[in-house]
């Protein structure tokens, strides 16, 4: 149980200093071209780019094609008529009283 702990410790941490790293060449382009020698070529994709740019995974949106038309459907609807219900209560008006007592 101890080691399960532990392994997630170490492995939360190297990913958050990999995360960190990532960052730190980000921020400086000199610094990711020793890294990276292809790093001032438009064509370079790496981790470092990728959050440098602000997004991961891009896809455009759908342009839209045209809007729909919307239907009027209230036309449709009855019109309503009252109906009498019988009240719940009146029905159950044989279980105010108690059992029957043994004599």
């Amino acid at each position: 149980m101890r080691s399960s702990r532990s392994d997630r410790a170490v492995v939360a941490i190297f990913l958050c200093l990999a995360f960190l790293w990532t960052l730190a060449l980000s921020a400086s382009p000199k610094l990711h071209q020793r890294v990276h020698r292809d790093a001032n070529r438009a064509d370079h994709v790496c981790a470092v780019t990728m959050v440098a740019s602000g997004n991961y995974d891009h896809s455009p949106t759908v342009p839209l094609v045209g809007v729909p038309n919307l239907v009027d459907q209230s036309s449709l609807i009855p019109a309503l008529t009252p109906q009498w219900v019988e009240p719940l209560f009146l029905v159950a008006g044989i279980f105010e009283h108690a059992p029957p007592a043994l004599v």
